[in-house]
């Protein structure tokens, strides 16, 4: 590695990060949307979120909710629109605030469908059925729902939850149970799919026979805040939880949403994201958090392995697997067991059911599982767009070693030096190791009192600056990640470590990895 400084304008300024589509629902206040708060990211360095975002408060406005973790604060004006924008004009300009953005809403991504279809094709399809000849899975992996509540004491989920069955963070309170089971049904759907129990003489088989953790995020309408998702996150990569299933979506990123995935995948969990129901489309109309690198986004095929006729399309696809007219279970109240029902949400919980499986069988962390997944899918004959590496395949995935995939061989080299502020960078640059590398890791390990942010060109022979930028990683803290799968080699990778705020030395990381 090489190294050449790089000044930053000192003339930049602090910027409203619109939400747009995304959403609202947080504990201790009512579920669902809460549109009028802002979220509010507070650097390290500045203390406390909630006591740095106090002192700017004005009169008619309260703090509602915070999470230290992300280091994030939320705002509530009660409709007082006056009071909202004086607060982001007091926080315009001031280097401690690294972003503010509405709390958007999220919502599950189901597509109901009216006839009944009587017999299960998602475990055949899947070929869970030749995996659970090698094992059924095993409730020493975790799967965690993300979703509206899950009624845990159904008779084909039960035994699937141990004694602590998960946390309500849309009420506030340590018991995820749908506050209303005659519509709130999503959650349950969705972790029938995954982890039913098979082999029970009840009811209908799951994937697999993982054990499941319910972080209700999402309201009885299946609409849920962005704190809460964000939060709900969070407390599922905290407990451990190998699988975090993202039965949900929006149209628009944000930087909570963003923080809180990188730091579930940091910790260790294997992300699977719905690819949202807008779709085909031009482009590339994958919902977030699936669309985020560190989310497996999911696409959705029929039983005869044709692209369904709602799933959003685009690059950011990884995996398909079967979500038209699937049988799972439901809320008491509807009769234990629905169907058929549709959505790309069906779809992401398959691939996190066979993650289970996968994950019975081989000990290895999320990054192998991930290339291991996507290696072992079978192609369905759809563009890559619609299917991405494949169908997702439990046969093979059980079967098939995952000794081959990207990490075999891998070289790391770390540098250090130090940033004296707001204003300085430090600019770096990586020589390929490999003829043909299948992933880069570059991570930022700076000081606990400043926040440093990293930034990454790929294939274009220069150095990034803060708003031009192949790939980026900016959190609130001076811990930073950016991973890239089958870098572009034809020029070296260059890598920006920039100060927010603060200064201090650190350590930069680049691991180059090969199969």
């Amino acid at each position: 590695m090489d190294r050449r400084s790089v000044l930053k304008l000192a003339g930049s300024t602090f910027g409203l990060v619109a939400a747009g589509g995304v959403a609202a629902a947080t504990p201790g206040r009512n579920p669902g949307p809460n549109e009028d708060e802002i979220l509010v990211g507070v650097s390290a360095g500045a203390g406390r979120p909630a006591d740095f975002v106090g002192d700017h408060l004005p009169a008619e406005a309260n703090l509602v909710h915070g999470n230290e973790t992300l280091r994030y604060v939320a705002v509530a004006f009660g409709g007082n629109d006056h009071a909202r924008e004086r607060f982001l004009a007091a926080l315009d300009g001031d280097r401690r605030v690294k972003y503010a953005e509405p709390n958007g809403t999220l919502h599950a991504q189901y597509t109901p469908d009216d006839p009944r279809f009587s017999d299960q094709y998602v475990p055949q399809q899947t070929n869970a059925d030749a995996a659970w000849d090698t094992t059924l899975g095993d409730t020493s992996v975790t799967v965690a729902v993300v979703d509206n509540g899950v009624q845990y004491d159904h008779e084909d989920l039960s035994s699937q939850f141990g004694t602590d069955e998960g946390y309500d963070f849309a009420d506030g309170d340590s018991d995820p149970y749908p506050d209303d089971l005659s519509i709130e049904t999503h959650g349950t759907n969705v972790a029938g799919i995954a982890s039913a129990t098979t082999d029970n003489g009840t009811g209908l088989a799951g994937i697999s026979n993982s054990r499941l953790l319910s972080a209700r995020a999402l309201d009885e309408n299946g609409a849920g805040s962005l704190s809460d998702v964000a939060d709900a996150i969070t407390w599922a990569a905290d407990q451990g939880a190998d699988v975090i299933n993202l039965s949900l979506g929006a149209s628009s990123g944000s930087s909570t949403l963003k923080n809180a995935v990188e730091y579930a995948y940091d910790q260790g969990s294997y992300l699977v994201g719905s690819a949202g129901g807008n779709g085909p489309c031009d482009g590339d109309c994958v919902a977030y958090p699936a669309k985020y690198d560190e989310v497996v986004a999911v696409s959705a095929v029929d039983d005869d392995g044709n692209l369904a006729s709602f799933s959003s399309t685009g690059s950011s696809v990884e995996l398909t697997a079967p979500g038209v007219d699937v049988r799972t279970t439901t809320t008491t109240p509807n009769g234990d067991y629905s169907g058929p029902l549709s959505g790309t949400s069906f779809a992401a919980a398959a691939v996190s059911g066979v993650a289970g499986l996968a994950l019975a069988r081989w000990d290895v962390d999320n990054v192998t599982l991930r290339e291991h997944l996507n290696a072992t899918a079978r192609d369905v004959g759809l563009s890559s767009d619609e299917q991405g590496n494949g169908h997702v395949d439990a046969g093979a995935a059980v079967s098939t070693h995952p000794g081959g995939v990207c990490g075999a061989t891998s070289t790391t080299t770390t540098a250090s030096d130090y940033l004296d502020g707001y204003w300085d960078s430090d600019c770096w640059y990586w020589t390929w190791e490999y003829s043909d590398p299948c992933q880069v890791v570059v991570e930022l390990d700076g000081p606990s009192d400043a926040d440093f942010d990293l930034y990454a060109n790929e294939g274009t022979g220069s150095c990034p600056d803060t708003s031009t930028y192949t790939h980026r990683s900016f959190s609130t803290n001076s811990q930073e990640t950016i991973t890239i799968d089958d870098p572009d080699t034809s020029a070296p990778l260059y890598v920006l470590v920039d100060s927010w705020s603060g200064s201090g030395s650190y350590d930069l990381t680049f691991t180059e990895k090969t199969t």
